[in-house]
């Protein structure tokens, strides 16, 4: 018997990374728990329920799957300002990023990130990343209490 999906928000900006994110969550039968934000701003709008969210059901995602390059405002800002915010500090965020620099490593963990994983560049490698990603986050990791259950 398969454990009841939690949500998983994908904030990504690039439409083959969020397609082979889906396909690679789609797999484990997890696609359906996945909410896509384009840019930080829209990641906001979903999460604090404003906006073209303002109707979606209360509960926060049981883990955000984060890209740090986006455009209106990057995931950085975005981490700082879910992690300022009494009702959704306690939300996993793993930072999903092509970036190997450093510097943003740092600070990605300064900010409060639970994990950071740099994008595989080779396609197997990439969907066997999101793959494990997505197994832990949605299936055997406890989110904290207000996740919400994907329907």
């Amino acid at each position: 018997m398969m454990a009841e999906l939690k949500k998983i928000l994908l904030v990504e900006d690039n439409p083959n990374d969020v397609e082979l994110t889906l396909e690679a969550l789609a797999e484990h039968n997890l696609a359906n728990a996945v909410e896509v934000a384009r840019d930080g701003e829209e990641a906001l709008d979903y999460l604090f329920r404003r906006g073209q969210f303002s109707s979606r059901p209360q509960g926060s995602p049981a883990v955000v799957l984060l890209d740090l390059k986006l455009p209106k405002l990057d995931g950085h800002e975005v981490l700082r300002r879910i992690r300022a915010d009494e009702n959704l500090k306690l939300i996993p965020v793993v930072v999903l990023t092509s970036s190997r620099e450093e510097s943003d490593l740092v600070q990605s963990y300064q900010n409060g990130a639970n994990a950071f994983v740099v994008k595989p560049v080779v396609f197997h490698d990439f969907i066997d990343a999101v793959r494990e990603l997505g197994l832990f986050w949605a299936v055997f990791n406890e989110p904290p209490p207000g996740s919400v259950k994907a329907k």
